[in-house]
């Protein structure tokens, strides 16, 4: 076994390897752009070498680099994680060419299923069923568009070179075809420097259905069972399961062996995943699953396959990298339980899900399951990367057990002022659909008004107030002018004292009465009653945590006032005064850039009459394509920004100017 691994990667799977590594006594290195300076993984390492400046393609891609801080540190072996380097057939090669070992698939592996459109082609030879497409060479807009139109719509769009939910557009009619070619070839090229596309029939009620294989250099290839990884957003993984939920034991025979077959087809070594499509039309039949693509690496789903397995897949890519054979024989993996895992995204599912950067000023995960993280309080989400920011993990007995314990997990996410998915987890976790099992790849889109909160809760606003009550009370007792009260504290003879407070939330107030505020012995703790809205709600707490109707409810409170309250993994500002209207509101016609990022396409020119929804800036920010479209009905007044412009972030891209 060798003793030392650099992992050319960042963020939490990088922190996931070292785990391994350091439980296995292997020295750990690190490699880091100047963005990740101060990262998680940085500091988890033995030794860390800095790859250059902040955008991938000037750091983590540039293969000379990794290599380079290999030779210097004498690291003995090269783990690429998933993403950047991870599927380079020619980084594989250049690594093993130095004399280190490669913690991946073969060259000719990566090769072979790099492409779609020739996996599918070896799928066929192989007997792996394959969805029916285009995967020809022709790649001129007109002959795409006419095997689009000939396969019949909808479709999906895929770059060839793809992976990760990049490069992928669903089209539902002809008229939509090109320009939807054309964002998916932009994607592509950014993403993996290849604007081929292949073209698949889109599945109506698809599930993805994916099976973790494994094979060893003594040609003994087994599989780790099933993932359902269905729940999906822009063809994003937000949720994963295993095993699949529906699936019975003559369908996971027929599904497990076409993946181990698929793997035997490239003679492969170490992890793999085999990823199906099925039409799920009429639940889960072999017969209605075929082979979509092969990913020649470590997934980030990964967790779940080692909860139900028992199995720690990077130590096996360690010992298989080594030249041992596989641990277990196919009849010795069990299977235990089930398992899910929630990615925690930096993003702001209220505002169209666009990615939120900045420093994690509050920042709390649950300590009582499996989380596997790469950032940290007080760190940076910063925009070069993806916006994913953690995953955590629950097993339970059973199906219903894990999405309980899940969603409870998710609730008690607390992250400020980054924005996060938390809250959109627990709703797609507690929905009654996705409780019942009955989840497609379209699940999210068809239900995303019940998953989606912009308002708080009643009990969250009296939480807000009460955690200001305390503070208010103390300041008007001693005179002093308090940045929330609503009036004088009032002295009422042979009543319970009276303090009124206001907060702001989205330009409006909510006011309330605290009544009978009193120290109950302990320092700075109170007990009083709020009365918002003809509901009174009893509270008694400290500024830095509240029971409301005898529940907790945590908040946190900036110098200025400001109050913060997580509710089921939301996050709700409450302002100490009335505000001006934010910038680039619908009322506003302004078109902010939520990050910084480039231009990459203006659907819209100045002067033209648009609708509400309407694409105006397509900016590319964090590795995705973001449509910035119009607040409401009007004419586009003016663009102030051309393709291919870098903006930062509130630049004032368009101006939406109202119809008359």
């Amino acid at each position: 076994m060798f003793k030392s691994v650099l992992v050319a990667n960042r963020g939490e799977i990088a922190c996931r390897v070292f785990r391994t590594a350091k439980r296995m006594g292997i020295r750990t290195i690190a490699v880091y752009s100047e963005a990740d300076a101060q990262a998680l993984h940085v500091r988890e390492a033995d030794e860390a070498v800095l790859i250059g400046p902040a955008p991938a393609r000037e750091s983590y891609l540039v293969a000379e680099k990794v290599l380079a801080a290999a030779r210097a540190t004498g690291a003995e072996a090269i783990h690429p994680g998933y993403g950047f380097l991870s599927e380079n057939a020619e980084f594989a090669e250049a690594v093993m060419a130095a004399g280190i070992i490669w913690i991946g698939a073969p060259p000719a592996s990566i090769r072979a299923m790099g492409l779609k459109d020739a996996a599918k082609k070896l799928m066929v030879e192989a007997g792996v069923p394959v969805t029916p497409g285009y995967m020809g060479e022709d790649q001129s807009p007109p002959r795409l568009k006419a095997e689009a139109d000939a396969i019949g719509y909808p479709v999906l769009i895929k770059a060839v070179a793809g992976g990760g939910g990049k490069g992928m557009r669903r089209v539902d009619a002809s008229e939509a075809f090109l320009d939807g070619l054309a964002s998916c070839q932009r994607e592509a090229a950014s993403s993996f420097g290849d604007d081929r596309v292949l073209i698949e029939k889109y599945i109506l009620s698809p599930r993805h259905i994916e099976v973790q294989v494994f094979g060893d250099s003594h040609g003994e290839v087994v599989h780790l069972y099933e993932r359902d990884c269905s729940l999906q957003r822009r063809h994003q993984k937000v949720i994963e399961e295993a095993p699949a939920p529906g699936m019975d034991a003559a369908t996971r025979e027929a599904v497990t062996s076409a993946a181990v077959k698929a793997a035997k087809a490239v003679n492969y070594i170490g992890a793999g995943t085999i990823e199906f499509i099925a039409d799920a039309s009429e639940g889960l039949r072999a017969d209605r699953i075929w082979f979509m693509e092969m990913n020649t690496r470590l997934q980030v789903e990964h967790p779940v396959t080692e909860a139900i397995t028992g199995v720690d897949l990077v130590e096996w890519q360690f010992r298989a990298a080594a030249g041992e054979p596989v641990p277990l024989k196919q009849a010795d993996i069990p299977l235990n339980g089930w398992a899910m895992e929630a990615r925690l995204y930096a993003e702001d599912p209220a505002n169209g899900f666009l990615p939120s950067i900045g420093r994690l000023e509050h920042f709390v995960l649950p300590d009582d399951i499996r989380i596997d993280t790469g950032v940290f309080e007080g760190g940076e989400v910063s925009q070069f990367y993806d916006p994913m920011i953690a995953k955590l993990i629950v097993h339970e007995t059973s199906r219903e057990a894990a999405a309980e314990a899940l969603a409870d997990a998710c609730a008690g996410v607390e992250v400020w002022p980054v924005r996060t998915n938390a809250g959109f987890l627990v709703r797609c976790l507690e929905h009654p659909r996705f409780v019942a099992g009955d989840v497609d790849t379209g699940f999210i889109a068809a239900e995303e008004a019940d998953l989606i909160s912009t308002s708080p809760s009643s009990r969250t606003a009296a939480a807000a107030l009460a955690t200001v009550g305390l503070r208010a009370d103390e300041a008007l007792r001693s005179n002093e002018l308090s940045p929330w009260t609503d009036g004088l504290f009032a002295f009422r003879m042979n009543a319970p004292p009276r303090t009124p407070v206001v907060l702001y939330r989205d330009g409006f107030a909510v006011r309330a009465n605290l009544w009978g505020v009193h120290g109950d012995g302990a320092p700075r703790h109170s007990t009083f009653d709020v009365e918002l809205d003809g509901e009174t709600f009893q509270a008694i707490g400290t500024p830095s945590y509240v029971f409301i109707d005898n529940e907790q409810t945590s908040s946190a409170q900036t110098g200025d006032g400001r109050v913060v309250v997580f509710e089921d993994g939301d996050a709700f500002e409450f302002l100490p005064r009335l505000t001006g209207a934010a910038s680039g509101l619908a009322s506003d016609g302004s078109l902010r850039a939520p990050i910084p990022g480039k231009i990459v396409a203006t659907p819209a020119k100045a002067g033209d009459t648009v609708t509400k929804g309407q694409p105006i800036i397509v900016l590319e920010a964090m590795k995705m394509e973001h449509a910035l479209t119009a607040p409401f009905d009007g004419v586009v007044g003016e663009i102030g920004f051309a393709v291919g412009d870098q903006v930062t972030a509130d630049a004032v891209l368009a101006k939406i100017e109202a119809s008359a």
